[in-house]
């Protein structure tokens, strides 16, 4: 069975793409992403566990 890790980040407006590929790269994969209602946005990513 996979096991996962969770990581919730905040993702700015101005530097979406490269915060996401910077997660990208590190192995995480985006889940979710939601608004917070102040023009930015919070991501929701995870992971496999390496065992």
């Amino acid at each position: 069975m996979t096991k996962w890790e969770y990581q919730v980040a905040p993702v700015l407006n101005h530097a979406a793409a490269q915060i996401l590929n910077n997660f990208g790269a590190d192995g995480w994969e985006l889940v979710s992403i939601l608004d917070n209602g102040t023009g930015n946005y919070v991501g929701f990513f995870k992971r496999a566990v390496s065992e």
